[in-house]
Formats: structure tokens, sequence, C-alpha cells
């Protein structure tokens, strides 16, 4: 059974079905500069209209990137905590739309 809402994948081909922030941390705590530089998260579909990536820099750090077609969204950043990394990647993806899924409540506040 694949991902209820997401996968994520590293160059190394671990992954995770729906990674909790925990798990995140994890996969990004493994990437090194040699055979494992890189993490996607995307929903586990053919052509996901979002997807995220995190990626070892040869000077350090992580370049973390957003991307979401339906919402116009493409942001690049450069982070070196690992900690900020997963909690910021888990607060975007949960506003994320997923066939499904039941929508979140709007405020007009």
């Amino acid at each position: 059974m694949g991902a209820a809402y997401y996968r994520a994948e590293s160059e190394s081909r671990d992954h995770i079905d729906d990674p909790s922030e925990d798990a995140l941390f994890m996969l990004i705590d493994d990437l090194n500069d040699s055979d494992n530089t890189f993490v996607v998260i995307q929903p586990d579909e053919d052509d996901p209209a979002w997807f995220t990536s995190v990626a070892v820099l040869d000077e350090g750090g992580y370049e973390v990137v957003r991307r979401d077609t339906t919402r116009r969204e493409h942001d690049v950043v450069t982070e070196t905590s690992i900690d900020r990394i997963a909690r910021d990647l888990t607060i975007w993806m949960t506003a994320r739309d997923f066939p499904g899924r039941p929508t979140q409540p709007t405020s007009n506040f």
C-alpha cells in the first residue's frame, strides 16, 4: 500500500510514507556529501502538483526547495538546522491539498 498523502525518498532509496517531523529529521540527518545528497518529498501520485526537497550543500548546510504549481509557489532557502527544516516542511506540507482529505476550515478573521 502506498502513502495516503505523500512520500519522502532519499537518493539512497530510503523512503517513508507519510513521514512525521521526527522521520523527516532522521532522513535529513542521514544525508551526506557523497552518495546520499538529497531527499525529495511529494504526493504519492503521478504528476504531483507540489514537491519539496532538501539537498546537502558543498559549503555546509542544506538547500531547501518548496514548489507548489497550483499556488504558484517556488521558494529556495539555505538552512543549517535540521530541526528547523523538519518542522518547517511539516507545517508547509500540512497546508497542501490532498485528494480525499477533508478540507481545512478557513477563517474570515
